[in-house]
């Protein structure tokens, strides 16, 4: 993880036209994004497509960005409102579509490291997306409990208990296994 300071200067630079700021931003913040939203979708396509978006957004929105607030909860609350975006414009396509002859598409190798997100995805897939969510930002990408329930327009509280119940079905899915170790331990 990036120091918030890093990210903040970052920011300041890139509002005020530094394209290298801007690329350094992308560079750091864009493989956990991705993860995010792989996590959260079905398709690397989306997920891609949804991240190319949100730097969309970021830079159309960056004057918004107020100087020593948490760089990472303002990108990620970004993200979320273009997930959930995408999420409803999908479900009004999908209600107006009719399906086509479907065509086998062909089979692609797997980037080098998918199989551990591939492992992750599966494990948190029967999370709620609430609780997945939290999961994401608080284990993946490193945000803290105040970061998170800013990028969440929630309470601590809130993520606290979605995150506490995420850690319940982890271990009863997993049945136990690791108990008190690894990725899925609170505090």
């Amino acid at each position: 993880m990036y120091p918030d300071s890093d990210l903040e200067m970052l920011m300041a630079r890139y509002q005020q036209g530094d394209f290298a700021a801007a690329t350094a931003l992308i560079h750091r913040l864009s493989p956990q994004l991705h993860r995010f939203f792989v996590v959260q979708l079905a398709s690397r396509g989306d997920a891609d497509d949804l991240l190319q978006e949100t730097w969309l957004r970021i830079h159309q929105v960056r004057h918004t960005y107020r100087a020593g607030e948490p760089v990472l909860a303002w990108v990620y609350a970004i993200a979320r409102h273009i997930r959930v975006d995408h999420y409803r414009k999908a479900c009004r396509t999908a209600g107006r579509e009719e399906p086509l002859e479907r065509m086998p598409e062909p089979a692609a190798a797997p980037p080098a490291g998918a199989e551990k997100d591939a492992d992750l995805e599966t494990i948190l897939a029967h999370l709620p997306e609430s609780q997945r969510e939290v999961i994401e930002m608080l284990k993946v990408a490193g945000m803290s409990l105040e970061e998170v329930a800013r990028a969440t327009s929630s309470s601590v509280g809130s993520v606290k208990q979605k995150a506490h119940r995420a850690y319940e079905r982890l271990r009863e899915r997993l049945g136990g296994v690791g108990q008190g170790k690894g990725v899925f331990r609170e505090g």
